[in-house]
């Protein structure tokens, strides 16, 4: 419960912040592509129950249907100017903060996954979905995308399983370097889901 307090307290505050960057950032979106400037997916959180994340839309309208569908690396070309700029500081990730005030999400833990992802998981690592999906997390500020997804799994399960005042206190820690240094954003060569 104090958990969730935290969260509705924080996720309100920085929401109500950060409105008119959220406002600002729609306009630019709209201004520079057609379509709806929230983009939402359908996530799994916990314990299997699926909603729909939100963020700000970074890629031209209907990008999971083109090329390499939902695949996403640095440069592709599907990524707008506006949406190079959130992603690098991840701003395009702040409607996230509605999830959490929704109560899909929480402020830290395992991000969230698809559900054709969830569906390969065996029994260990369905571990994952013991917790609320979180904005930052373990495998977040150590290494996120560019982590392969087994790594990933596994230091998620590592969360979990040792969760703590002082595990969140650290990942809060760390999560603006990780945030402002854009460290991580992308798969590259090792990192993503393997099916």
């Amino acid at each position: 419960m104090i958990r969730r307090a935290i969260d509705i307290a924080v996720s309100a505050t920085v929401l109500t912040a950060t409105a008119p960057l959220i406002a600002v950032a729609m306009v630019a979106i709209r201004l520079e592509s057609p379509g709806h400037p929230i983009y939402r997916q359908r996530r799994v959180g916990l314990n299997g129950h699926e909603f729909d994340v939100l963020k700000l839309r970074t890629m031209v309208q209907g990008a999971e249907h083109v090329g390499p569908g939902l695949a996403v690396n640095e440069n592709d070309t599907r990524i707008t100017r506006v949406g190079a700029l959130l992603r690098r500081i991840s701003l395009d990730e702040l409607p996230n903060l509605l999830n959490v005030l929704r109560g899909e999400m929480s402020l830290i833990g395992p991000r969230p996954t698809l559900p054709h992802q969830v569906a390969s998981y065996d029994e260990r690592q369905r571990g994952r979905l013991a917790v609320r999906p979180g904005i930052t997390g373990w495998a977040q500020v150590n290494g996120r995308a560019s982590l392969p997804w087994s790594e990933r799994i596994e230091l998620d399960l590592y969360y979990i399983e040792n969760r703590s005042w002082r595990l969140d206190l650290e990942i809060l820690k760390r999560t603006p370097a990780m945030v402002l240094g854009g460290d991580g954003l992308y798969k590259g060569q090792t990192g993503g889901w393997r099916p």
